[in-house]
């Protein structure tokens, strides 16, 4: 048994991958599923997608390494975070639609809980902000419109769970209804000083707590999976959300370590060690992984959109017919033309926060063409990571001026991650695996399986595949920024 297979269920897309012992890849399996979009600002999956797309990729992953389930030692999950799901413990059908990280229908509520003067409660609780971001919102919203569903939900006959929750359940035929702490510190409803469900934000929110999983660590016993799945067991021993699973991944162990994921949306941690440090800038207090019933605490800033802005120039404006094209368009950019886009499409994240604010372009002309909109959408995700650090440096006092560890899709893009550095000021570190969050996801597993080492040996694991430096000279970085920031100003006053 020496093999781990993790879990990635993402977004967009579920994948597999089947790692040794040493945590190198032995095989993977992808699957993209379909995006709902009921109304303007909805974003929706059905859950049959997910749970389907994450069956036949664990599947094709096994096949694919030629080995048997016997020699698989554990399952790492890593998952989507806030995407919420509501379903029946007896049937285990979910009752509507899984109301995804992305969706702003709760806007209004949160809007309204804040004019009532419950955010600082909430916030210094669960580290978090009003938003329509978070899973509380969105299972009252599902408590409110399914017919009966509250009723039922006091009963005991529903469970809710992020999406972690509902493979798990899924997963082990519904033996097993649990999460782990990153994930639970994304719902709104957990108390991260504590480590408990909080009875009054529940109450806030009208919502049951027989709902609720049980939380466990990110690397602990989840149950076993079921024995027709793969033809054989294989125990659930590690959970994380893709962030923190990245934060693993990349081995950033030690307060002060940052990491930057670019998926759909870019998710910067900044290792804060055994310390709650509350933001004084909006960005967000979480739990970055659990261990031996020890958190490890973090500051984070969401964006909500990094490689989705890359997908809507190829879905959207049909620029490009592959990802790997807006490289060679922004190389070929008119270097007079500084066009900015503000990608709001589903309003601004941190340190903004502004749910109502949509996508805006700034500095068109008559010669603007694919080339310019393309170099705009990458150096939109370096501008909001520079939000974020400059928020973190303010919170922590040295975060900005130190090494930014990246993963994620967009990094393999050499000019993306070039800028980025060049407008932050600071390093930039690829590492040789940048499918980091499937790494973190199957570290914890092997950690409790007992077939990886502890977190000091596993970090000396970790292997730069390339550094980017400043290339940009202060007075260019500092007008960029200034002009980027008035594109933001000018978006949110509309």
């Amino acid at each position: 048994m020496t093999h781990i297979l993790a879990i990635d269920q993402g977004t967009t897309s579920s994948r597999a991958i089947l790692f040794d012992a040493g945590l190198k890849v032995i095989s993977s399996a992808q699957a993209e599923f379909p995006q709902h979009y009921p109304q303007p600002g909805w974003v929706e999956h059905d859950p049959a997608d997910l749970w389907a797309t994450v069956a036949a990729t664990s599947r094709a992953a096994i096949e694919r390494a030629g080995i048997d389930a016997h020699s698989i030692a554990a399952i790492g999950i890593t998952n989507q975070r806030e995407t919420t799901l509501l379903w029946d413990r007896r049937t285990g059908q979910p009752l509507h639609n899984a109301i995804v990280w992305q969706d702003r229908r709760t806007a209004d509520t949160c809007t309204a809980m804040k004019d009532a003067g419950h955010e600082p409660m909430i916030t210094a609780r669960t580290g978090l902000l009003l938003d329509p971001y978070f899973s509380g919102t969105k299972l009252k919203w599902l408590l409110d419109h399914i017919p009966n569903a509250r009723t039922r939900a006091a009963n005991g006959e529903l469970a809710f769970g992020t999406v972690d929750s509902y493979l798990i359940w899924q997963l082990t035929g519904g033996r097993t209804h649990a999460t782990d702490a990153t994930n639970a510190a994304r719902t709104l409803l957990y108390n991260i000083g504590t480590g408990e469900w909080d009875a009054e934000i529940c109450g806030l929110l009208d919502i049951p707590m027989q709902l609720l999983p049980e939380v466990r660590d990110s690397s602990a016993d989840f149950g076993l999976t079921r024995a027709d799945l793969f033809g054989h067991e294989i125990p659930i021993l590690g959970v994380a959300g893709d962030q923190q699973a990245a934060t693993v991944g990349q081995a950033c162990f030690q307060p002060g370590m940052m990491k930057s994921t670019y998926g759909t949306g870019c998710f910067a941690l900044l290792n804060t060690g055994d310390k709650m440090v509350p933001s004084k800038n909006r960005l967000l207090t979480t739990i970055a992984y659990q261990l031996d019933g020890k958190p490890t605490f973090a500051l984070e800033g969401s964006i909500f959109i990094a490689g989705a802005v890359v997908q809507w120039l190829r879905d959207g404006l049909k620029i490009i017919r592959e990802a790997k094209e807006t490289q060679p368009l922004a190389e070929a950019a008119d270097p007079a033309q500084d066009v900015i886009l503000v990608p709001a499409f589903t309003g601004l994240g941190a340190p903004y926060w502004r749910p109502d604010c949509r996508g805006a372009i700034y500095g068109l002309n008559r010669n603007s063409g694919p080339a310019e909109l393309a170099k705009a959408a990458l150096e939109s995700v370096g501008y909001q990571t520079r939000d974020l650090l400059e928020a973190m440096r303010a919170d922590w006092g040295v975060a900005a001026e130190g090494v930014l560890r990246v993963d994620g899709g967009m990094t393999a893009s050499d000019w993306a991650m070039q800028f980025l550095s060049d407008i932050l000021g600071a390093p930039v570190d690829r590492p040789v695996i940048t499918e980091t969050t499937a790494v973190g996801a199957a570290y914890l597993a092997g950690l409790k399986a007992g077939i990886c080492p502890a977190p000091a040996e596993f970090q000396k694991t970790w292997a730069r595949q390339k550094q980017f430096t400043p290339q940009m000279d202060a007075d260019t970085r500092a007008a960029k920024y200034a002009r980027w920031s008035r594109a933001v100003a000018a978006t949110m006053s509309v």
